[in-house]
């Protein structure tokens, strides 16, 4: 693979397959890709463009990972830890309570480490941050307690 910065528009990553095939992934600053697929008799004429939203790339990245278990799982380590997303529902129990009342750590042994909303992150969120529905929680621990913990959220 080989990379080119594009000075105002992001970097272009280019890859030749097994199969003599070119295609290139330009990642564009504001977040957006852009696959190419070029033509198989010319491999500098571009045969199909796709472009893909923030959110388009972040699953279509889900579906190629090697270990891909579920949209959900962001990275699993050697130790027998799991990051995990959890998207919190408009009609959960949780929503508009403050996160010290799950009493996560304590039930699970899992960390929230950040909490997303909207276009924002809220890193290393304290007990009295409140929670609200569509809100999406990143929680890292053993598989059996992101389990325990996606459970607790899921209560409706």
């Amino acid at each position: 693979m080989s990379t080119t910065p594009l000075p105002g528009i992001g970097v272009q990553y280019d890859l030749t397959t097994r199969e003599h095939r070119h295609l290139s992934v330009v990642a564009h600053r504001d977040g957006t890709r852009t696959v190419n697929l070029y033509r198989a008799d010319d491999p500098d004429a571009c045969a199909q463009s796709l472009h893909l939203t923030g959110a388009e790339t972040a699953s279509l990245i889900d579906a190629l990972m090697p270990a891909h278990q579920s949209p959900n799982v962001l990275h699993t380590t050697g130790l027998g830890l799991v990051a995990e997303r959890i998207e919190l529902s408009a009609h959960s129990y949780w929503n508009g309570r403050v996160l010290g009342e799950t009493r996560m750590r304590t039930e699970t042994g899992v960390s929230i480490v950040a909490v997303l909303r909207r276009a924002e992150a809220r890193p290393s969120p304290a007990p009295d941050f409140r929670l609200a529905g569509g809100d999406t929680l990143i929680v890292i621990g053993t598989r059996e307690g992101v389990d325990a913990a996606a459970a607790i959220l899921g209560r409706g």
